[in-house]
């Protein structure tokens, strides 16, 4: 009987103490993986910045901290049933590589304000501002231009105080940024007078250091409506902002704008960016993330195989598909963003509900304020919080002090995008 009794109470006091380790485990955010150098430190709420290192002897950038979870997340970022889900089978049929001439279709002005449409970009608001290039290159030809043909602005600046964080905490990653890349060198911006680029485009802004800041869900939801999108669509994992495909004017950056050899330049705040492509990611694979969208979901690059890469008439009106993709050390099932070599390059609207839309349209590399800059009060947070992923004139709803109203999303005098009461 004694004997009965004392495992009686050793049982017992084994699922106590496993539901005390479970309270303590689910209130724990669970350790994760800091990835520095090429030493794995296990840690367990937060890891420490760690600044980027220039290696002179690779020129290459060492530092970057990623933080990865240690369980396993869901397969599938909820995915609508009918929703098709590409194998890698079906991709390498699809796949293929018309553009290997370099020659792709020139997208100035492929916008819409309404409803998304494959090729074009939905922009939340359609304001144009100045130029930054005013003289066409060679390599624009009509209605194409041809990316092999198209010089770059030369310069091969390190920065070896670039920083950037992957933070994965449970169901939120954190992206922290001086949008300045940590893995490539940029082009000598303001473009020099001996420079052959100034010729088409005398980008006269200095790259400085801005601070950066990125929180979205590990697990986005996919829209079957897409949200509209301002200049901005994300941060890559070299810590370089991805703006949209145009320029302030609307025109296809890319094709008219002087970047450096890795596809980047600074806007009129002094912010490095890519518009497209960057050639100095090395990896393009459609299942590597290359960095993620404001709404969480990743971006990869197109290439299935060798030769074979994904067009836009592969993709979807957004711009992605869903596949099977390595995140966070993972394959998971979800819908990814492609950066692809013809327009519009990258997401073209947002397929799940973004953190931002980001400026209205993408900064003019000219220091002069245009069009979108006008005079006025700006509008609450909350009325434009309203308007945040919807298109120009969709309906919203604002508290009030005498309670909701109803509203328009419209462009305000001072270049917000707001809803507007009735």
């Amino acid at each position: 009987m004694y004997k009965k009794l004392a495992w009686g109470a050793f049982f017992l006091a084994a699922i106590i103490g496993a539901l005390i380790m479970g309270f303590f485990t689910s209130m724990h955010p669970g350790f994760v993986q800091t990835r520095i150098g090429t030493e794995v430190v296990q840690t367990s709420e937060s890891a420490s910045t760690t600044e980027s290192s220039f290696d002179s002897s690779s020129t290459s950038y060492a530092g970057a901290t990623v933080l990865q979870p240690t369980s396993t997340p869901p397969s599938n970022t909820a995915i609508p049933p009918d929703v098709h889900i590409y194998t890698n089978a079906e991709l390498l049929r699809v796949a293929g590589n018309p553009y290997a001439s370099g020659e792709v279709p020139l997208g100035d002005n492929k916008y819409v304000a309404g409803s998304a449409k494959k090729g074009y970009v939905l922009l939340c608001n359609t304001a144009k501002s100045n130029l930054g290039s005013q003289t066409l290159g060679p390599w624009i030809h009509g209605e194409t231009w041809n990316y092999k043909q198209k010089i770059a602005v030369q310069g091969k600046n390190p920065w070896p105080s670039a920083v950037f964080n992957n933070n994965v905490y449970d169901a939120i990653r954190i992206i922290t940024s001086h949008a300045l890349p940590i893995n490539h060198t940029t082009g000598t911006f303001p473009v020099a007078s001996t420079d052959p680029a100034r010729a088409y485009d005398a980008n006269p802004n200095t790259i400085s250091s801005h601070t950066l800041k990125m929180q979205v869900p590990i697990n986005p939801v996919y829209n079957k409506i897409p949200f509209c999108m301002g200049g901005e669509v994300g941060i890559l994992l070299t810590g370089v902002p991805l703006f949209n495909a145009f320029d302030a004017g609307l025109r296809d950056a890319p094709a008219h704008e002087l970047q450096d050899s890795c596809a980047g330049h600074p806007q009129g705040a002094g912010e490095y960016h890519y518009h497209g492509v960057s050639t100095c990611i090395a990896d393009q694979d459609v299942d590597t993330v290359q960095g993620f969208a404001y709404d969480g979901f990743p971006i990869t690059g197109s290439r299935v195989a060798e030769g074979k890469y994904l067009t836009t008439q592969n993709l979807d009106e957004c711009h992605g598909l869903v596949s099977d993709v390595l995140v966070d050390g993972k394959k998971r099932t979800t819908y990814h963003y492609v950066m692809t070599r013809d327009f519009p390059y990258s997401a073209s609207c947002f397929r799940g509900r973004p953190v931002t839309t980001g400026p209205s349209a993408a900064p003019s590399s000219s220091p002069t304020p245009g069009p979108q800059t006008g005079g006025g009060s700006k509008p609450p947070k909350e009325a434009i919080d309203a308007c945040t992923g919807y298109a120009q004139n969709a309906a919203c709803s604002l508290p009030t002090p005498n309670g909701m109203r109803n509203g328009t999303c419209k462009n305000t005098p001072d270049g917000s995008f707001a809803c507007v009461p009735n």
